[in-house]
């Protein structure tokens, strides 16, 4: 978590109250906010929006249009009441705006709904993208970025040089920063989110029957024998075989 509050009071208070549930960073304007909000990569950020040197609302939009933070759920705080001062804050892609003075109960129980609605995305991203990519709705630049790295894979899937670093550059984004963004968005480190794009193909393959076991594993990039059977298990509970064979009687 990141906390951005230019009083250090309010600052500190918003800080103990997560103490134990994140590892708290903080900074006490926009700009300083901004740069440790790209050296940690945050699970949730709350930020005031009145702030010298950069207010919350800008701090925000960076945030949000950037590829590597856009997913960091954002609550913005302020002392302001104006319905208009509200809009504007959701409109820079604020995921909550929150009134000073607020209680600790209610911002504990605003955060905890943002981490549960992170891991709901989680779960959709990962069953769209894993069984039906094209069935992905591209509103957003995350689910952009998701649908890329998809049909990337898709697309050299039997290239067994395919990796994190080959998928990384496609996308645009450096290693650390990529893995971040498929970790936020799917749960899986970004060489588990290859590995199960490959075994769901695999697994397509093998319901079809028109190839044999090997031909399925080099049709995924999959070179390994052992490796291909022992990470179809995991994935599937059962082996390749007795996946082919099950469809086989269906």
């Amino acid at each position: 978590m990141v906390i951005i509050e230019d009083n250090v009071e309010v600052c500190g208070f918003i800080k103990d109250l997560f103490s134990e549930m994140f590892r708290v960073e903080s900074a006490y304007n926009g700009n300083e906010g901004w740069n440790v909000i790209r050296k940690v990569s945050p699970s949730i950020i709350i930020s005031d929006i009145m702030m010298p040197e950069m207010d919350g609302m800008e701090l925000c939009r960076l945030v949000k249009s950037d590829k590597r933070t856009c997913h960091i759920p954002v609550i913005l705080l302020t002392a302001r009441t104006a319905v208009t001062y509200k809009y504007e804050g959701l409109e820079t892609g604020a995921d909550d705006y929150i009134h000073k003075p607020f209680s600790a109960d209610y911002l504990r129980h605003r955060v905890k709904n943002l981490i549960l609605q992170r891991k709901l995305i989680q779960e959709h991203f990962l069953k769209s993208s894993l069984f039906k990519p094209e069935d992905l709705t591209v509103t957003s630049m995350d689910e952009k970025i998701l649908l890329k790295a998809v049909r990337h894979i898709e697309e050299n899937i039997a290239d067994p040089k395919l990796n994190v670093d080959s998928l990384s550059r496609e996308i645009g984004l450096s290693r650390v920063h990529f893995y971040r963004k498929i970790k936020s968005l799917t749960n899986l480190t970004a060489v588990e989110f290859i590995r199960v794009i490959r075994l769901k193909r695999a697994a397509q393959l093998l319901e079809k029957g028109s190839l044999d076991i090997s031909e399925v594993r080099y049709a995924v990039g999959i070179q390994d024998a052992e490796y291909f059977r022992n990470s179809f298990r995991k994935q599937f509970k059962m082996t390749p075989r007795e996946y082919a064979e099950k469809h086989a009687l269906l």
